[in-house]
């Protein structure tokens, strides 16, 4: 019983990634047009989330500041999920609420991308750091899952929603990983081309 159950788990996370294969692909490719844009033209990528969307933030900020495959010059990026000074300060002071809102409001110019995570797609800190980067005059590339929740209505026209089509976390949560993963990919060969790798 528990091999099947294994099984079923690898069985399952293959037919949502073939699945979101066609459905993802226009927004994901919409999001490198909006992070390179950003990039090239000297802006930066903020990006936050909690829980395990939280450690993806801090991931795809590692990603973009160090590297992906190949070595290349560091891309300016920030996880908003990882200061506990700023996130505790702010958190009773102000609420935990505007955690990243206050970051964003803080670091965020014209021009620049917010990425951001939530698997419901109705995380109120989230939800309110999609609204200050508005009032920044930021682009954001939000990736939800469950339908979108509350970010559906909360995006600009000019955003990118990547929404995973599937109601399970855990799912949801690995396709987020691959969807990092494929952004920078795609980063790196507008940047520096075609590799071995």
């Amino acid at each position: 019983m528990s091999e099947q159950r294994i099984q079923q788990q690898f069985f399952d996370s293959a037919d949502l990634k073939y699945a979101a294969a066609e459905a993802l692909t226009r927004p994901i490719g919409d999001a490198v047009h909006a992070v390179l844009g950003c990039i090239t033209g000297g802006g930066k990528v903020l990006a936050c989330g909690n829980g395990s969307s939280a450690a993806d933030a801090q991931r795809l900020a590692a990603l973009l500041v160090g590297r992906f495959e190949q070595d290349r010059p560091g891309l300016a990026a920030v996880s908003l999920s990882s200061d506990t000074s700023v996130l505790t300060g702010v958190g009773r002071d102000q609420g935990l609420e505007q955690i990243f809102a206050r970051q964003v409001l803080a670091l965020g110019q014209p021009g620049d991308v917010l990425i951001a995570l939530s698997t419901s797609g109705n995380a109120a800190n989230v939800l309110a750091a999609v609204e200050a980067a508005h009032e920044k005059e930021m682009t954001v590339v939000a990736l939800t899952g469950q339908g979108g929740g509350a970010m559906t209505n909360a995006l600009a026209e000019t955003d990118v929603h990547i929404c995973v089509p599937h109601q399970r976390t855990a799912r949801i949560l690995e396709v987020h990983l691959l969807v990092i993963h494929t952004l920078c990919d795609v980063i790196d060969l507008q940047l520096l081309g075609e590799t071995d790798a």
